[in-house]
Parts: C-alpha cells; sequence; structure tokens
C-alpha cells in the first residue's frame, strides 16, 4: 500500500519547502490539477528534475486530446498522468498509448462516474495501471466513498486501486481496510498546523497495513 500527497491548492514556494520536509515518507508526489491550471507542467518537470528518484503524478485530468496532453505531462517528467474516466474511450485509449511510448503509468479517475463497477472493469480491460475512487470536493460532506471502494475492489483484476478525496485520520482506518493499493491524501497533510507529523502518521498507519 502507498502513500500519495496531493499538492494542489499552494504556491509552488509552499510546496518546493513542504516537499523538502515530507519526501522521504511520500511514494508519489502528486502535481495537483489547481497548480497545473495556474502554472503548467512546468512545475512537474521541476520536481521530477529535482527528486528524480521520486514518482512524480501530473494530475492533468485530461478529457480531450488525451496523447496530445499525456505527452506534455511525460515529456516533462511525469512518471503517472491523469485522465477522467467520463472522458471518450478513445480519449483514454490514446492517454494509454502515450504511456506506453514514454515508459509511464495511467490513472484513471472515476470522479462524477454513477456505475463505477461497468467503467472500473472496462478500464482494468483496456490497460489502466489504477483505477482511482475519487470523491469530489464538493461533495465530500455527503458522500462516502468506502462502498464504491469496495465495489471497485470486486471487478478489477490487473490494475491498481487508488482512494481519493476527503480522506482524513477519522476515515484511514477504514480506507486502510478495504486494501487500496494507494491512499491519496492531500488536505488532512497540508492544512494540519505540524504537515510533517500528519504525514508521519499516514505514513506509519498506511505502511503497517
Amino acid at each position: 500500500m502507498e502513500l500519495q500527497v496531493a499538492f494542489d491548492v499552494m504556491d509552488f514556494e509552499t510546496m518546493e519547502k513542504r516537499l523538502d520536509e515530507l519526501k522521504d515518507m511520500i511514494d508519489i508526489i502528486e502535481v495537483g490539477t489547481p497548480m497545473i491550471i495556474d502554472e503548467g507542467q512546468k512545475r512537474v518537470k521541476y520536481f521530477s528534475d529535482k527528486y528524480p528518484d521520486k514518482c512524480i503524478l501530473s494530475d492533468t485530468k485530461i478529457m480531450d486530446g488525451g496523447k496530445i496532453e499525456a505527452d506534455m505531462a511525460f515529456n516533462n517528467g511525469a512518471k503517472i498522468c491523469t485522465v477522467c474516466a467520463c472522458a471518450e474511450d478513445a480519449t483514454i485509449l490514446e492517454v494509454i498509448k502515450s504511456a506506453k511510448e514514454h515508459g509511464g503509468e495511467v490513472l484513471v479517475d472515476l470522479i462524477g462516474i454513477r456505475d463505477v463497477e461497468e467503467r472500473a472493469k472496462w478500464l482494468d480491460e483496456n490497460g489502466a495501471d489504477y483505477v482511482c475512487v475519487h470523491t469530489a470536493f464538493d461533495v465530500q460532506a455527503t458522500h462516502d466513498p468506502l462502498d464504491e471502494l469496495h465495489r471497485v475492489k470486486a471487478v478489477v483484476k490487473n490494475a491498481k486501486v487508488a482512494v481519493a478525496g476527503g480522506i482524513k485520520m477519522s476515515t484511514i482506518d477504514a480506507m486502510i481496510k478495504e486494501g487500496p493499493d494507494v491512499i491519496i491524501v492531500g488536505g488532512a497533510i497540508n492544512n494540519q498546523p505540524d504537515p510533517k507529523e500528519a504525514c508521519r502518521i499516514f505514513m506509519e498507519k498506511i505502511k503497517a497495513a
């Protein structure tokens, strides 16, 4: 089980300082969608150059122009690129094609998908490296991802399963019990008074599972 930490709503200088403190406790470093929208893939390149031994994920959330946008992420050093499961099948397949050409991997984000089993099964059969159960920020107060995570794990045979969205100290133990391959945490680390201590606790819980 791996810990992925999302760096979303912060400036570049804050992310760099935070990573200097946390990098040794993180398996996958996520350059989040808001940062990519604001600054582009240059931040993926910067951190992939600075930490060549770390896995950098570009949370591009591709919806169109699959190979074009995935090539941008991989050419800037991303090891993993994300695409939305609600994109056209052809778009997802183009992202997978790009990943294979660059020796990278694809995480397909199920955010907004209603029939998660059907979509996860198709993704698993068509070459996705990761299938991610993701609770959108705007519904985290009312949505419990555990049931979706359980159902996705039941149908995915080849890909790794990730879970993201609103994971915090009060829910991490329940997530771990479902046995995902990757647990993605953002605000529950970065918004804490002591992010390093919060990251240490998440890391120790995940590695002990």
